[in-house]
């Protein structure tokens, strides 16, 4: 449970005004859209969801925090302390997110999980670089199937060859993910557990700010 300065960089999932996701966005963004009212907090519990103004949700909070303080971030004021809600709706915005997953770095770390995809190690991200695959020099495409994270060691050992070439293989193919492999990483924890029956493969595209 994360108190104050932290739980200002807390995820919280962004709905449109038809309740479809959106993007992620950080607690001082949100509670920043539901202090203006353009947001409302959309809650689920038992199946049913709820909506609150930004007013509403500080009173749902005080109960919250007395009840279940261990299941939401926590935010101090000098008058309350108010609950980093899980989901936002936008309440003047309607636009369809387009479909796909952005190919960044990002994505391309989260979707190895920060492993060299030669020598099977994790590395932290500074110690990660990106490989094509097939080289540029070949022909080799900026594309999710031709791009996978290596350590350096391996990098350099690769060099301008195909893993074929350099007597090397790959852990996994690499593939094109259906959704925002970071947010495959979040919805993981049982913390945001309420975002998925939000989430449709069809038109979900997701960017972390």
């Amino acid at each position: 449970m994360a108190v104050g300065e932290a739980a200002l960089s807390a995820s919280v999932l962004l709905l449109n005004r038809l309740y479809m996701a959106v993007r992620v966005v950080n607690a001082r963004r949100a509670l920043t859209l539901l202090y203006r009212d353009l947001a409302e907090v959309v809650s689920v519990d038992d199946g049913r969801y709820l909506s609150y103004d930004f007013n509403d949700w500080i009173e749902v909070s005080q109960a919250k925090q007395r009840f279940q303080p261990e299941r939401y971030d926590w935010i101090r004021t000098v008058r309350f302390q108010i609950a980093v809600p899980k989901i936002i709706r936008l309440l003047g915005y309607d636009k369809v997110p387009s479909p796909g997953v952005k190919l960044n770095r990002r994505n391309l770390f989260a979707r190895d999980q920060n492993r060299c995809q030669y020598c099977g190690k994790r590395y932290p991200t500074s110690e990660l670089s990106l490989d094509h695959v097939v080289p540029r020099s070949h022909g080799g495409q900026n594309t999710w199937e031709n791009i996978v994270c290596a350590c350096v060691y391996c990098n350099m050992k690769k060099g301008g060859r195909t893993p074929q070439q350099a007597h090397m293989k790959l852990i996994a193919p690499p593939t094109r993910p259906k959704r925002s492999p970071v947010l495959t990483i979040k919805l993981s924890d049982s913390k945001y557990a309420s975002w998925k029956q939000f989430l449709d493969f069809a038109y979900w595209n997701v960017e972390l700010k």
